[in-house]
């Protein structure tokens, strides 16, 4: 007999951080009902962005250009960091213990939309 055969598969089973969230859903939805149209529109007013500068030229046009530049890249990168935050959300295992896990990277995922749009409003050199 092994050391640990007074352990029965009982004991586990009924362990409440083990047991199935019926719940886990929840989080993930609100999460993407939030994130997904929050990041259509981000993207959306980056991409109409390039129309405040269309009468400008020289140095205004080349200024706001090299900064949109750097801003939009931003963006992207910060839209793919919130799909994957979206996706490792309902990645998580549905058990009680990883609910508060699965909880905080529900809020990660808008929180990370809205930032890196932020982000791209500060980093563009408006004219």
């Amino acid at each position: 007999m092994s050391e640990n055969s007074h352990i029965d598969d009982s004991t586990a089973a009924t362990d409440p951080a083990r047991t199935r969230d019926p719940r886990a859903w929840v989080a993930p939805l609100i999460s993407t009902l939030a994130t997904l149209p929050t990041g259509l529109v981000a993207l959306f007013i980056g991409g109409l962005s390039p129309m405040a500068c269309g009468s400008c030229n020289g140095a205004a046009a080349d200024g706001f250009h090299d900064s949109f530049m750097t801003a939009w890249t931003v963006l992207c990168i910060g839209l793919v960091v919130a799909l994957i935050v979206l996706i490792a959300t309902w990645a998580v295992p549905h058990q009680l213990r990883y609910a508060a896990r699965r909880v905080g990277l529900a809020l990660a995922a808008p929180t990370t939309v809205m930032v890196a749009f932020v982000a791209f409003m500060a980093l563009v050199d408006w004219p």
